[in-house]
């Protein structure tokens, strides 16, 4: 659960600042992996573009297909998929493939470790990722055979084969095969893990009839319709041996994790307009959109652009998708599922805002980050103020292992002040401090720029490291505003924002609707330390604002850096 308590304070807080400003707003997730959110004005209208930049595979970092319940079929949100993974990695990511509604069941390839859950679509790209972290966008074509006494026959993998075909179905589809009337089933045990493009054998250790039959964990059941069950029956009997092959073309045998997608966007930094990919003519709409790229030094980006919401952000068609990537440094990159599927997490926190009425809609794989060092919390509070006044008197840290690890922990103060806060061996977990400014003897800190700096060596030997950053600043507090609920008429009395100063600094004043628009600003003005107050009469460009919620925000700006407190407030207008 700390992801939840990691973003909200990192990224939620810092992007809420100013959601309707054509800027771009950029966040460190983990180390080496950034979070940006652009926001671009069109004919059409404003676009929300969500973008993570990732180093290129390898180390600590990898690029993960992660099925929904660890199933070749099924549906989960992007969020809770994260969630399980968050206790072993640090989990950046968007949504996979298009899938079935019906059964959650990917339309694509799903490669996940080496294991492949369910084969490729040959007229549409595949999305893999090698052994080197190159992305590898291509068209991959599947062949499946089984063989027992008589000569190799196709088949399908993990998914109801064809009126006279047979499937094979793994652990990974689930505990049970599923029912099909007149279906011949072969139980095989034991079974090896379901690898492409290898020699797979087993024995035939029982036959039924039409299913649901049991899947053991380490074998394999197969399943023949029509007439495939006189074969199937007659070459694989009880005790006979069977040998399966999941072949790929190309092979990709240096690639450990795939999925579906398409179409291919961009390919040697030029975007492609004519794909000739098999899809909907829905792409050829506006609307929500999500893809994965790779830059010429290898950085990864996963891009996830909301839409739907008129106001806010009217999305894009692929091909306006595959310019933004070349935009944005793209050499290769593809599509993954769109529409309402299109989502951006980071841990199990929503980072876009999903087009679907449910907020989030549950998918069929995703397309995930993983970083296996430390993580170390944003701080609760990025601005320490511990002046009494019950506002950011004390911040919040916290670091997690996914592995057990040796560690040092330290917060790093101006002129190179050191405090130890934890060091030795320790589990696997999240680690939580509570920080009020004050030294170990109780006297006060130093103010200026602190640093918590993690070091950490896990039990394989690996050693990584985190930071962030800490501003002790007792410049502003005490901020309080009168009337809470400003009766509003021409002439009337205005409000008054009163708050205290510790040492002079530059001071504006903003009035802001809740969700940061800002509605007006005060002139700045250079003041000493003492108390203070701030009027505002109500208007904005010479008129009186609407009826509402606003937020009066107090900036201070000196030597030490920038302070801010903001206060809540109603407005209601009344006639005359």
């Amino acid at each position: 659960m700390l992801g939840r308590v990691l973003i909200a304070v990192a990224v939620v807080a810092a992007l809420a600042a100013a959601p309707a400003r054509a800027e771009s707003h950029r966040v460190l997730l983990m180390p080496g992996v950034t979070y940006e959110r652009q926001v671009q004005f069109t004919t059409y209208g404003p676009v929300a573009i969500h973008v993570v930049s990732a180093p290129r595979p390898g180390g600590l970092w990898t690029v993960r297909a992660h099925a929904a319940k660890d199933a070749a079929q099924g549906r989960e949100r992007l969020t809770s998929i994260q969630e399980r993974l968050s206790r072993e990695s640090t989990v950046a990511g968007i949504n996979g493939d298009v899938f079935s509604v019906a059964d959650g069941r990917p339309h694509g390839i799903t490669l996940t470790g080496g294991r492949l859950l369910t084969p490729p679509t040959g007229d549409r790209s595949s999305i893999g990722f090698g052994a080197d972290g190159s992305l590898r966008v291509e068209r991959v074509q599947f062949f499946g055979t089984w063989q027992g006494t008589g000569q190799r026959r196709p088949l399908t993998l993990n998914g109801v084969p064809g009126p006279n075909g047979v499937g094979l179905f793994t652990p990974s589809w689930g505990p049970t095969t599923p029912p099909v009337a007149g279906a011949l089933v072969a139980v095989v045990h034991p079974f090896p893990t379901a690898v492409p493009n290898a020699e797979l054998r087993g024995t035939v250790v029982a036959v039924g009839q039409n299913g649901p039959v049991a899947i053991p964990p380490d074998g394999a059941v197969l399943v023949a319709r029509g007439s495939s069950v006189p074969r199937l029956a007659e070459e694989a009997p009880p005790g006979g041996g069977v040998t399966v092959r999941l072949l790929l073309s190309p092979s990709w045998g240096d690639v450990p994790e795939a999925i579906g997608g398409g179409p291919l966007l961009v390919r040697g930094g030029r975007a492609i307009f004519r794909h000739g990919e098999v899809f909907p003519t829905t792409l050829l709409q506006r609307g929500p959109r999500s893809a994965v790229a790779q830059l010429r030094d290898g950085r990864i980006l996963l891009v996830v652009v909301d839409g739907k919401r008129r106001g806010y952000s009217v999305g894009m068609t692929n091909f306006d998708l595959a310019q933004a990537l070349v935009r944005l440094g793209a050499v290769t990159a593809a599509a993954l599922d769109a529409d309402d599927s299109s989502a951006m997490a980071f841990d199990g926190t929503l980072l876009s805002r999903p087009s679907d009425p449910s907020g989030e809609r549950a998918i069929a794989n995703a397309l995930l980050v993983t970083y296996a060092g430390v993580y170390a919390a944003p701080p609760s509070e990025p601005v320490l103020s511990p002046n009494g006044d019950g506002v950011a008197d004390a911040t919040a840290l916290a670091y997690k292992l996914p592995r057990p690890s040796t560690v040092a922990v330290d917060l790093v103060g101006p002129g190179g002040v050191v405090r130890r806060l934890d060091a030795g061996a320790k589990d696997a977990g999240v680690y939580r401090f509570s920080w009020n400014g004050a030294a170990p003897d109780g006297s006060a800190e130093r103010e200026g720029r602190w640093r918590l700096s993690v070091s950490a060596v896990d039990d394989l030997g690996r050693s990584s490291t985190a930071e962030r950053v800490v501003e002790l600043n007792r410049t502003l507090g005490s901020l309080s505003v009168s009337p809470a609920t400003l009766r509003l008429r021409a002439g009337g009395p205005g409000l008054a924002a009163r708050f205290r100063l510790t040492r002079p600094a530059r001071v504006t004043g903003r009035v802001e609707t809740r969700a940061g628009a800002v509605v007006a600003v005060l002139p700045t003005r250079q003041l000493r330390p003492a108390g203070h107050v701030l009027t505002w009469n109500g208007r904005t460009d010479g008129r009186l604002v609407h009826s509402g919620s606003y937020v009066f925000r107090v900036v201070a700006v000196n030597e030490l850096g920038r302070a801010e407190l903001a206060a809540p407030f109603a407005v209601r207008r009344l006639a005359g």
